[in-house]
């Protein structure tokens, strides 16, 4: 299987959760101002989820530019992202429908811990079938431990427990401080990838 195969998967998957999540937005039962401010929880659940979304697509096609073979463990390593991606609608909607209760919260929480657990296992499989340590994309992000990706785990590992016990701004906190990590792509990959041309 090609690259482009795979992210052509990717794609219509990351397109098909957009459209999942938007259609979670319910219209207001009222016609005015306040019947839409009733409804911020959802907006913000949605926002928030949105962008994760955007940030994932967006920085899944940045480290395949810098790639140029997938194998078996890639492709099972970006089915186990696109598995807990694909729960993001659910637990978007919980979230922004109990308005931030505990438990909801701390799942979103849980979701995007796997998912970060799952980009890792595929990055470090790209960097595997890629020529390891040596290769391209191992010496544009500095190796197997991307310290964005650790850095989201930790945070995540942070906003989990935060949430359960009644903490769950806390926990909204970093769920937005790891979007704010990742809003703009690895510019080390953009800068080999120039330097190389």
């Amino acid at each position: 299987m090609t690259k482009e195969r795979m992210t052509a998967f990717t794609d219509g998957v990351v397109a098909i959760l957009i459209t999942i999540m938007v259609l979670e937005l319910k219209v207001p039962d009222g016609h005015d101002p306040q019947a839409l401010l009733a409804q911020w929880p959802l907006f913000l659940a949605y926002a928030l989820s949105y962008i994760n979304v955007g940030l994932i697509w967006n920085n899944h096609h940045h480290i395949l530019m810098a790639v140029e073979h997938i194998d078996g463990r890639v492709l099972w390593g970006n089915l186990a992202v696109l598995f807990w991606l694909s729960l993001l609608p659910f637990v978007t909607a919980w979230m922004g429908e109990s308005h931030y209760a505990p438990f909801p919260t701390a799942l979103y929480g849980v979701v995007m811990l796997c998912i970060a657990v799952c980009w890792h296992i595929t990055v470090s499989s790209l960097i595997r079938c890629n020529g390891g340590e040596k290769s391209f994309l191992a010496s544009a992000i500095g190796g197997r431990m991307d310290p964005k990706t650790m850095t989201s785990a930790l945070l995540n590992i942070v906003a989990i427990p935060s949430a359960l016990l009644g903490y769950s701004w806390a926990a909204i906190v970093c769920y937005l401080c790891i979007a704010a990590l990742w809003i703009v792509p690895d510019r080390r990959i953009e800068s080999k990838l120039i330097s190389k041309t």
